[in-house]
């Protein structure tokens, strides 16, 4: 990346982006710029749930004996993806998604 551009990083909403420790290295390298998506954004949500496929589909049931071996089993994997891509499609409506929640929170609630 040419020093002379600035650098902006979407992150989701997790607090660990603004530890001290984040805070201090950012201060230090003022061309990197956060921007958070907000709480329960759905796009980060579905490259979550792609990450979470390739884990299951490959790199769980594989094994790997170098570095390499995984990079290379991974760059076939998303080829053969990117080959026949599946979109990732909600199923739930919003309403079903808080009445599940609402049911979650009143099991753990006791209430």
């Amino acid at each position: 990346m040419p020093a002379e551009l600035d650098i902006h990083l979407i992150c989701d909403n997790y607090g660990t982006h603004m530890t001290p420790a984040i805070r201090a290295w950012l201060a230090r390298h003022p061309r990197f710029h956060m921007h958070f998506t907000p709480t329960g954004s759905s796009w980060i949500n579905q490259v979550e749930r792609w990450f979470g496929y390739l884990t299951d589909q490959l790199i769980r049931r594989g094994v790997h004996k170098s570095v390499q071996a995984l990079e290379d089993d991974i760059r076939a994997w998303m080829g053969r993806w990117n080959a026949d891509p599946k979109p990732f499609v909600w199923t739930k409506t919003a309403e079903e998604i808080l009445e599940s929640l609402a049911k979650y929170c009143r099991r753990i609630s006791g209430g």
